[in-house]
C-alpha cells in the first residue's frame, strides 16, 4: 500500500487559490492570485524539491491537471522532470483526452479510485493543487501527510485547505522550520487520535 501526500503552499488563514500568478484561479471572483512568487528564494525552492524528491505518482483535480499540462511540458524549470515523468491520475467527469504523457483518468468514484491507486504497488502518491479534490480526499480520510509552505500573509478570501470536506482528525507535526522569509515549511501526519477534554479536569 502506498501514501497519499498533499504538497500546499497555503495563507496564514489558509487559503491555497491561485498561489501562482495572477490569472491562475479567478473563480468565485477571487482577485488575489499571485501571492507566492514575491516569497521564491533558493531556499523555498529548496524546500519545494525536499517535498518531490521521494519517486511520485500525481493525484490531481481537472483545473490542476490542465494549468500543470499547459505549463511543465513546455519548460526545464527545476521539478519539470520529475512531474512529467510522473503518472498522473485525473480526478474528472468532463476530461475525455489528456494530452500530457503518462496520464490517466481516475475510473469511477473518486474516492474508489484514489484507494485503489493506494492499494497498489508504486510510489508514494502526490497532490499539488487540486483544492476541490482536496476536501473529496479529507470526507473520506484518504490523506497520509502534510506537506505545507505557509506563508505570511492573510487574504480574508479563496478556497481554504481545509474547507467543506474537513472532518474532525488529529494532526502529529514531523517536521518543522521557518525559512527567513517568513514563510513555515512543516510536515504533518495524520492518523493520532483526537481528544477532548476541559481544563482542571
Amino acid at each position: 500500500m502506498r501514501e497519499l501526500v498533499v504538497l500546499a503552499f497555503m495563507t496564514f488563514d489558509g487559503v491555497v487559490q491561485a498561489p501562482g500568478g495572477t490569472e491562475e484561479d479567478p473563480s468565485d471572483g477571487f482577485e488575489y492570485g499571485g501571492w507566492v512568487p514575491q516569497y521564491w528564494d533558493d531556499d523555498l525552492g529548496a524546500a519545494m524539491g525536499e517535498s518531490m524528491a521521494p519517486p511520485f505518482d500525481l493525484v490531481l483535480g481537472r483545473k490542476t491537471y490542465e494549468i500543470f499540462a499547459a505549463h511543465w511540458p513546455h519548460t526545464d524549470d527545476p521539478g519539470a522532470a520529475e512531474l512529467n515523468a510522473a503518472t498522473k491520475n485525473v480526478a474528472s467527469t468532463t476530461l475525455k483526452e489528456l494530452d500530457w504523457e503518462n496520464s490517466k483518468l481516475i475510473e469511477g468514484h473518486v474516492p474508489d479510485g484514489v484507494r485503489a491507486l493506494k492499494d497498489e504497488e508504486g510510489p508514494e502518491l502526490q497532490v499539488h493543487g487540486s483544492g476541490n479534490l482536496i476536501q473529496t480526499l479529507l470526507e473520506h480520510g484518504l490523506i497520509d501527510e502534510f506537506r505545507l509552505k505557509i506563508f505570511p500573509l492573510v487574504l480574508g478570501t479563496g478556497k481554504r485547505l481545509f474547507a467543506g470536506g474537513t472532518v474532525p482528525a488529529g494532526m502529529e507535526l514531523a517536521s518543522s522550520r521557518v525559512l527567513s522569509s517568513g514563510v513555515i515549511v512543516a510536515t504533518y501526519r495524520t492518523g493520532p487520535e483526537l481528544r477532548y477534554a476541559t481544563f482542571g479536569e
